[in-house]
């Protein structure tokens, strides 16, 4: 894992399309880019760097501008991501026992099925150090070609040799800062 303050790389380049409407453009046409870069400012939501095919660069688009697919449904900021980002350091990951399971996740007040891309785990700011409030980020692709960023308890896995059963499950959370010279 490498540490970002403010931007990062993405573990993976993704090919999307962006709304023209966040470009200057028309709002019906989807621009084809290459997503790479991620930025986080606190008080707002993720903002993605993209490579347009005329070779612009563009940056903090909102992952609602973003589609996987042409012609893709109505998307808003509250489907796109639950919570603004709360610091500018980060780490970005694959879990690599995540990568290629199939997932539901809860965007707004839908549950989609969905594809794992990456998990942003934020790191040195006031939320990371409280444990009931520490949070990572899951990226997901939704099988109707929208990104939706969601805290872990709003995204489920099937892992066919081992989930019985996917429920929403009510977890407690943690409050107790463990030590072992405490």
């Amino acid at each position: 894992m490498t540490l970002f303050t403010a931007s990062g790389s993405l573990p993976r380049h993704q090919y999307v399309s962006v709304n023209g409407a966040f470009l200057g453009y028309d709002a019906d046409e989807w621009l084809p880019a290459v997503w790479f870069g991620l930025h986080s400012h606190p008080g707002r939501a993720w903002g993605c760097t993209v490579l347009l095919e005329c070779g612009a660069v563009y940056r903090d688009l909102p992952p609602h501008a973003l589609a996987f697919c042409d012609d893709p449904p109505p998307w808003t900021i509250k489907d796109a991501q639950t919570w603004d980002c709360y610091g500018s350091q980060f780490s970005l990951h694959i879990y690599d026992y995540l990568d290629g399971l199939d997932a539901i996740v809860r965007a707004a007040d839908d549950e989609l099925a969905a594809d794992y891309l990456f998990t942003a785990i934020p790191v040195s700011d006031a939320y990371t150090h409280a444990p009931a409030q520490a949070k990572e980020f899951m990226f997901m692709r939704t099988q109707r070609g929208r990104l939706t960023i969601q805290p872990t308890n709003r995204v489920l896995f099937r892992d066919a040799s081992f989930t019985t059963k996917l429920e929403w499950c009510k977890l407690r959370r943690s409050e107790t800062v463990y030590s072992c010279e405490g």
